[in-house]
């Protein structure tokens, strides 16, 4: 099978070939870039972005977008270090967290597939509702640490952050390795099941996929509630990594998840990409980040660099599909006939 004719894959390689070159460049520049200790770091971040990419590119598969995946995972840090702060202990306060993400996703997917509401719309309202959230459920103020007088055992939150952050195997932080496990997952999902395939059917003609007998509005649930467990786990990622919960963690974290998915190939218009390409996306992004980071760049022409690369992205996509802009603005922004 010519490797190339596989769904999303010419895209996937092209980035991949581009995170080879924007790595060595940058470590021409300055070769602390390929240490050992810099990769390590580089592989974690990249693994919050690689997470927040899953979630948004099951999302973006179906032809909608999801705004509201950074807030939630504003939301998971808060109600889980709100909850490990008081001393509910780590598997509780996880579950109740994941209860209350997932409800967050299964609210997208009503709104949108069932309601029919422009994913735009439906999913802005959303990023403000779990981001009230994140704000009240300590009361309108960041969490203390988890561990303390009133938190669980020193014990017992370290074995969360180092689970979950400082912890590493085999050389490399657990955060890499749960990202990485996640991935696999949810590639085989997409890949190789029938869930998969009706994501796919739905982003590529949600007439046909219709027809076809596939449950549209299940699956566009199915869709958001992946990207609110990404989001959960990359709260609680962010718990173990300050050891407590902040009111605006995950902040402008829906763009970065676009970015993952768009710069790996994952088409916003529905119906097209792959994991593999986010993968190389998150990949791109965090070593973008960490390489002018390293040569010093002002932040300002570091947000102008990076943000650049988002639209390009898209713009080069959309340039090979025909009336794409026309199909990009109905679906995101007018009602459609999904069930």
């Amino acid at each position: 099978m010519n490797i190339l004719k596989i769904r999303g894959m010419p895209a996937a390689l092209t980035a991949f070939a581009g995170l080879i070159i924007i790595f060595i460049v940058f470590g021409m520049i300055d070769p602390v870039v390929f240490r050992t200790a810099n990769i390590q770091n580089l592989l974690r971040g990249m693994a919050i972005y690689l997470l927040i990419g899953i979630g948004q590119s099951f999302v973006l598969i179906t032809g909608n977008i999801d705004l509201s995946i950074g807030s939630v995972v504003g939301m998971s840090a808060m109600v889980s270090a709100t909850l490990m702060s008081r001393g509910v202990p780590v598997i509780p306060a996880m579950l109740i967290t994941l209860a209350c993400c997932l409800l967050v996703g299964v609210l997208n997917g009503l709104l949108v597939g069932r309601a029919k509401l422009p994913p735009f719309i439906a999913t802005l309202g959303t990023m403000f509702m779990a981001r009230g959230v994140a704000i009240m459920v300590n009361g309108n103020r960041n969490t203390g640490l988890i561990s303390g007088e009133t938190g669980i055992s020193s014990e017992s939150a370290t074995t969360f952050r180092n689970f979950f952050y400082f912890g590493s195997t085999f050389g490399l932080f657990n955060t890499f390795w749960i990202a990485m496990v996640i991935f696999a997952v949810f590639f085989f999902i997409l890949s190789k099941t029938r869930s998969g395939r009706h994501i796919y059917a739905i982003g590529s003609n949600v007439d046909a996929a219709k027809l076809s007998g596939v449950n549209v509005g299940a699956t566009i649930t199915k869709a958001y509630m992946v990207s609110a467990f990404c989001a959960f786990v990359v709260g609680l990622v962010r718990v173990a990594m300050t050891g407590m919960g902040f009111m605006e963690a995950g902040n402008m974290y829906e763009m970065f998840a676009v970015a993952a998915a768009v710069i790996g190939g994952i088409s916003p218009m529905g119906g097209t990409g792959i994991l593999l390409g986010t993968l190389a996306g998150a990949s791109v992004w965090q070593t973008l980040e960490n390489g002018l980071n390293m040569i010093g760049a002002q932040v300002g022409i570091q947000r102008l660099l990076i943000g650049a690369i988002v639209p390009l992205a898209v713009l080069i996509g959309v340039t090979f599909r025909r009336d794409s802009s026309i199909k990009l603005i109905s679906k995101w922004f007018v009602p459609s006939n999904k069930n």
